[in-house]
């Protein structure tokens, strides 16, 4: 017979002490939460327009600064 994900998950929570068994249930609560599926985007356009042109630009500007760099050191 073979075994279910649902299974695998279930063996490997029992052999857990119970208060790891307590933060998967809260892990599986949150996953399964309707938060999780998002906000509608009509929703968010209330929010369009907020940020001021200049601290956009700020944020760009770090971004292209700071992104997409290798410091090969820091390992």
């Amino acid at each position: 017979m073979e075994t279910t994900v649902v299974d695998q998950i279930v063996e490997r929570v029992k052999s857990l002490p119970i208060d790891l068994q307590l933060q998967v249930l809260q892990f599986a609560s949150w996953l399964a939460s309707p938060a999780q599926a998002g906000v509608p985007g009509e929703r968010l356009l209330k929010f369009a327009g907020i940020i001021p042109p200049d601290d956009i630009e700020r944020m760009r500007q770090a971004i292209e600064e700071g992104c997409e760099r290798v410091d090969e050191g820091e390992w």
